[in-house]
């Protein structure tokens, strides 16, 4: 009998491997105050599928250059002297909003609401692959600048009297951020990644003593939300991608109560 025969299998792999990718790299985007950035970059990926379904190519190859290209879409604007939430602002609703309209006008027929919250059900064996393999990406490039990353979140004068150039981390944080949304795409949606990356992070947040632990709380916190999700979606017949989101943000809601409970 083939394990992965069954949809809810590969739906199930799905959303704990890209909660598991989310999880780590939201630490570190709560961390630097970056979550808009994490919304703003999976809207440009929108145009990116878009693009790739144009071209006839897999939508993760188009998600992915959309996301590195909002990553330096913004790093030269605030280089000329925009504000950086500004900046966020006019690309993330632009990309946004030309991305469905490109969606709208490709010749492949494509569900608008697959693309915005997600499709987890109709994962495949070659998408698990990608998803796994993105997820592999990103924990390894992590794991390799981990130690940097940290010292160019404390800020950019300390990393640089440390021996560490901050810009490089901040393009090594946006190419991990660019693999998770395109390889998230498909499981929760480009509305809704940023949120299972940030949200398990918050619930994370009280129980962290290190940021080591409080990275391992929130891949838990992830994995559990994915499945309770996906057990959600099935028993009262809900879009997957959200329900996975709720469960998170249920975690959220009971730490956050516990915390304050505990003073």
């Amino acid at each position: 009998m083939d394990p992965l025969g069954s949809f809810l299998v590969r739906a199930a792999l799905a959303g704990v491997g890209v909660a598991l990718a989310a999880a780590p790299l939201g630490c570190v985007v709560a961390w630097r105050r970056m979550a808009f950035f994490g919304d703003a970059t999976a809207h440009a990926a929108i145009l990116g599928v878009a693009g790739a379904l144009t071209l006839a190519v897999a939508p993760v190859w188009g998600a992915l250059l959309a996301a590195l290209a909002m990553g330096a879409g913004v790093a030269w604007l605030s280089e000329r002297g925009w504000a950086a939430d500004t900046a966020l602002a006019v690309l993330s609703h632009g990309a946004l909003a030309v991305g469905l309209v490109a969606i709208s006008l490709v010749g492949v027929r494509v569900d608008p609401e697959a693309v915005l919250l997600g499709d987890v059900l109709a994962v495949s064996r070659g998408d698990l692959a990608v998803i796994w393999g993105g997820a592999a990406v990103v924990g390894a490039l992590l794991w390799w600048r981990w130690d940097r990353i940290l010292v160019a979140t404390l800020g950019d004068d300390l990393a640089r009297a440390s021996g560490v150039d901050p810009d490089r981390e901040r393009a090594a944080l946006t190419l991990a951020l660019a693999v998770v949304i395109a390889v998230g795409i498909e499981v929760v949606g480009a509305l809704l990644i940023a949120a299972l990356m940030v949200v398990p992070a918050a619930a994370a947040r009280p129980w962290a003593g290190t940021p080591e632990r409080m990275v391992a709380v929130a891949m838990g916190i992830g994995a559990t939300a994915a499945l309770a999700g996906l057990w959600g979606s099935w028993a009262w017949d809900v879009p997957t991608g959200p329900a996975m989101v709720c469960a998170a943000t249920g975690a959220f809601a009971a730490s956050a109560a516990w915390d304050r409970l505990r003073g």
